[in-house]
């Protein structure tokens, strides 16, 4: 393996060498140990080493005429995606991820927002800072060297990545500024699909709750900074306190999205609206994403009359 790659993860290596082959299957081929390290099985998330010898099988694949064959993001994608650029610095592209866009390719979706950087910049080197569930909204970084990755992948590991996101809560929020720090467990199964639960046995996962605006008995507008990154963190947090995320078909209560979808609520309402962080030189970055029109109209919609208060 050459040197330049060291430290890189093995399925974005493999991502990288096969470019054509939907990352769903290279994951299945990792899986059921087809890709040797040093000869022996390796699990996705290892990382390369100077001299390691990677063998991968060889792979069929479909005909450019086959209906299998997905080559390359739609030209759709790339173009939306390209539209979603907010930001563009020597070591990062920043990404306003609209709600419904996978940001890679994977669980019944060919591409993502990385495969469409990729086909727009073939030339860049691009690699995911972090990732954003599928229905949820905002700020995405997205790494243009891989020395940037390593430093920022560092900053996430020692929580000094300032994440802040914008949730509106079923009902009346009175639980003040509040710390939920519950462990998550993420391989629970309902019927068939994944489903993150609180649980002792799981992974530490802290969240930072603050009211932003409160309407009434019917939400809560909150502020939430994560001090971890598990999937769903957010979503199980509030769902546990209580509180659902408005519009969450996993989490959420069925009755009250039913009545969010006829206030205009047509997703979930999470948005990814800041990431904060200082580089290890001292220089200091701040990103920012506005709330998308949706959700802007929905709380526009919530009756002012019925508003409480606002927390600064």
């Amino acid at each position: 393996m050459p040197a330049d790659e060291a430290g890189v993860r093995l399925d974005r290596f493999l991502e990288r060498l096969l470019p054509d082959v939907p990352r769903s299957r290279l994951f299945r081929l990792v899986r059921r140990g087809e890709v040797r390290v040093n000869s022996r099985r390796a699990r996705p998330e290892l990382r390369l080493q100077p001299g390691d010898n990677v063998r991968v099988p060889p792979l069929m694949h479909a005909s450019a005429d086959s209906p299998a064959a997905v080559r390359r993001p739609s030209r759709s994608l790339v173009e939306a995606v390209a539209g979603c650029i907010i930001a563009e610095t020597r070591e990062l592209l920043v990404i306003n991820k609209p709600a419904g866009m996978a940001v890679h390719g994977g669980s019944g979706v060919s591409f993502g927002v990385i495969e469409a950087l990729r086909t727009l910049r073939p030339d860049e080197t691009l690699e995911l800072v972090h990732r954003l569930d599928r229905d949820t909204s905002g700020v995405l970084l997205v790494a243009r060297k891989r020395a940037a990755l390593r430093e920022l992948h560092a900053l996430i590991r020692e929580q000094c990545f300032d994440k802040r996101y914008l949730a509106l809560l079923n009902g009346s929020w009175q639980l003040g500024q509040k710390v939920i720090d519950f462990p998550l467990r993420t391989d629970a199964r309902v019927s068939g699909e994944r489903t993150v639960r609180v649980d002792a046995g799981g992974k530490a996962a802290v969240s930072r709750f603050r009211p932003v605006e409160f309407f009434g008995k019917r939400a809560t507008l909150l502020e939430v900074a994560i001090d971890t990154g598990r999937t769903h963190q957010i979503r199980v947090h509030a769902a546990h306190a209580g509180h659902a995320v408005a519009g969450d078909e996993k989490y959420g209560d069925a009755d009250a999205n039913a009545l969010w979808r006829e206030r205009g609520l047509k997703r979930m309402f999470l948005h990814a609206s800041s990431i904060s962080f200082e580089w290890p030189g001292g220089k200091a970055e701040s990103f920012n994403a506005p709330l998308a029109d949706d959700l802007r109209a929905v709380l526009d919609a919530l009756s002012p009359m019925q508003a409480k208060g606002r927390l600064q």
